[in-house]
């Protein structure tokens, strides 16, 4: 019997039975079918390269490495999914637990009003108008520009220039500066 007619016959006895114990190990049809393939594939290549004493005891030892190959694979999706969903979840946690500790009463405590305050006291003149009406008078940046007669982009400046000052003051109420920020 020659290489071909005795992989052909390796092929239709095994081929059902090595698909089907591939998937008493990997748990997905499409998976075993694909390691049966490639596992068939594989010895046919070998066959052609070299003489097989025993080419079904080789096709078992290949279709063996390809299932592990193919579960470790999927051990590592599952790690790199669960680490995922690990920071997902605590992620989630945080913004739960911050929203439930949020207190809308805070933001009109009188010492986040002493804060606003002096760090609005602190910035220049221009600065502190413009932040002003954008955010007390609800001004669009075109009213603001005009009103004060500079440019849009000089609202833009002062607006982020109070922004980072604001930012650095009311560090410790992060929902006070996003207020103000948005």
């Amino acid at each position: 019997m020659n290489k071909l007619e005795l992989f052909n016959d390796i092929y239709s006895k095994y081929y059902r039975r090595l698909s089907k114990f591939a998937w008493l190990y990997v748990r997905d049809n499409y998976a075993a079918e694909d390691i049966a393939t490639e596992s068939m594939v594989k010895l046919w290549e070998t066959m052609n390269a070299e003489e097989v004493e025993n080419p079904l005891a080789l096709l078992l030892v290949i279709m063996k490495n390809k299932s592990l190959d193919y579960l470790r694979g999927q051990e590592v999706k599952a790690k790199a999914l669960e680490a995922f969903s690990t920071k997902k979840q605590a992620e989630l946690n945080i913004r739960i637990s911050t929203l439930e500790a949020f207190s809308p009463e805070n933001i009109f405590s009188d010492e986040i009003r002493t804060i606003l305050s002096n760090t609005l006291n602190s910035m220049s003149a221009q600065t502190r108008r413009v932040f002003m009406m954008s955010r007390f008078e609800s001004k669009s940046g075109k009213e603001i520009a005009e009103k004060l007669n500079i440019t849009v982009k000089g609202v833009d400046f002062h607006i982020s220039k109070a922004l980072k000052v604001l930012r650095v003051a009311l560090k410790d109420y992060l929902s006070v500066f996003i207020l103000l920020s948005i």
